[in-house]
């Protein structure tokens, strides 16, 4: 129920990931998945965008980070990244699977109680698109969440 609602809000509040067709398609306790076809983020050289890429990657964290504060309790909240660091190694060249891991629950419980403290807390989270078992895209991102 939370991946459907996260997909509307992403697809309703920012346009670019319905252009996209950005899915989210699963979360487990180890990783967040989002998908979108190669076709929809291309480029002239017939791989994956770098551009669509680095969105893919940066909205899956801020997906997660939001999914997490609504498992939380925390209904109401204002995410945003604050520095990203994304590493192209290897081409993009079928349909496009993010991997977003779930960060430790010490980490989570960490973010929790500076919720209920302070109001605010940051996460570093790390996704990854993989094709064949060889990385193509590494992305590390640390958002900040805010009670409103």
């Amino acid at each position: 129920m939370l991946l459907k609602k996260l997909k509307n809000k992403i697809h309703s509040e920012i346009p670019l990931t319905a252009f996209m067709n950005i899915d989210i398609k699963s979360c487990d306790k180890f990783h967040l998945l989002t998908t979108a076809p190669l076709s929809m983020n291309i480029n002239d050289k017939g791989t994956g965008f770098a551009g669509s890429l680095s969105t893919i990657t940066t909205i899956s964290g801020w997906g997660l980070c939001w999914l997490l504060t609504q498992e939380m309790g925390f209904k109401n909240t204002s995410i945003v990244i604050l520095k990203s660091d994304i590493r192209f190694t290897k081409p993009v060249t079928l349909d496009i699977d993010c991997l977003t891991k779930i960060p430790s629950s010490q980490d989570i419980e960490v973010l929790k109680n500076k919720l209920i403290k302070k109001g605010s807390g940051s996460l570093i989270i790390k996704s990854s698109i993989s094709e064949d078992k060889n990385t193509c895209v590494s992305f590390e991102g640390v958002y900040v969440i805010k009670l409103i």
